[in-house]
């Protein structure tokens, strides 16, 4: 996003702001031991049914500036600050939660998401790196350095395979990670696929911004947030396939992308928009359904699942990002 606030901002900044928002409930919890240990045991059975009844509004801590966040296999949402890369986890039951990363000052925790073992990976912002962090301890594991461009910014991520694929906002170009706690088996080694085909860089502003993996596991799908343009990457050529938008001229200012099947939800931040997409099967084309709206959005940036509600971080980027300013996080139904 475009910057308008001290800290490296993730997403694209295009279009107005708008009101307060949904959330989810963070509590105050200070360290990441008293968070971790506060945890309760998470519930048995599928990530499916509502979540009648559970908290859909929530504040974060002042200043915080959210902009990332995701969930797992368990009730928890995890959210990442540009202010100073703290990830805070929430129960979504309940609402309390706490730090469990402080971060470290210079950084930034801009898009993140949850492995199956407990591990936490986040893009760094300007900073240009991949950051992997223990969501059980805390615990700083390691930190990749992807690019050492000045212009660099290190946007969102996604899990696929044996590999964390991250986007930058500012160059052509996705950085594969190795997963899992053994480097992914690849003893740390980076993976570079610079993007080609119909991909097209618009200069000094946010391209590659959300990213998803395609319905059937063997490709990604990329949001260009300038001027708005949805591609299916091939990841084993980079080669990008612009897709063909039906219902929709474009989907300027994408911010964060959620796939469940072939529905595509595509976060546009600044007009306060979530708008859903039918893919079809060869994820060529996207058909616009219908769109999500709520008077308490205010700059959602990034959104994720848990069974029948979307979580959103609201950036707030036409407000005053101080230390003062407040924050929070929604949940809106699918």
């Amino acid at each position: 996003m475009t910057r308008n606030h001290p800290h490296p901002s993730r997403r694209t900044i295009l279009g107005g702001g708008a009101a307060a928002a949904l959330a989810l409930a963070v509590g105050t919890a200070p360290t990441a031991a008293a968070a971790a240990s506060a945890t309760p045991a998470a519930p048995t059975g599928p990530a499916t049914g509502p979540a009648t009844g559970w908290p859909t509004e929530f504040p974060l801590p002042d200043g915080f500036l959210p902009e990332g966040i995701t969930i797992g296999a368990r009730p928890y949402a995890y959210m990442g600050s540009r202010a100073n890369g703290a990830v805070r986890r929430t129960d979504l039951r309940t609402g309390e939660g706490g730090t469990i990363y402080t971060g470290a000052p210079g950084t930034a925790a801009v898009g993140l998401k949850v492995d199956h073992d407990g591990l936490l990976y986040i893009a760094g912002g300007a900073g240009g790196t991949a950051t992997v962090v223990d969501s059980r301890t805390g615990r700083l594991l390691t930190t990749y350095q992807l690019t050492d461009s000045a212009g660099c910014f290190v946007n969102d991520v996604i899990l696929l395979g044996d590999r964390a694929w991250f986007t930058d906002s500012r160059d052509s170009v996705l950085h594969g990670v190795p997963r899992g706690r053994q480097g992914g088996g690849r003893q740390g080694e980076v993976r570079r696929l610079p993007l080609s085909g119909d991909w097209v860089q618009t200069p000094d502003v946010h391209n590659a911004n959300g990213i998803v993996a395609t319905p059937d596991g063997r490709g990604l799908i990329v949001v260009s947030s300038v001027p708005g343009r949805l591609y299916h990457v091939d990841l084993g050529t980079g080669r990008a396939i612009e897709l063909a938008l039906h219902g929709a001229d474009d989907v300027a200012n994408g911010d964060g992308l959620v796939r469940v099947g072939r529905t595509l939800y595509v976060v546009q931040n600044r007009l306060n928009l979530i708008s859903v997409f039918a893919l079809d099967r060869a994820v060529r084309s996207a058909t616009l359904r219908r769109t999500i709206t709520d008077p308490r959005f205010d700059v959602p940036t990034t959104a994720a699942r848990w069974r029948d509600r979307l979580y959103l971080v609201n950036a707030r980027f036409t407000s005053p990002q101080t230390p003062e300013t407040t924050f929070n996080a929604v949940a809106v139904p699918l």
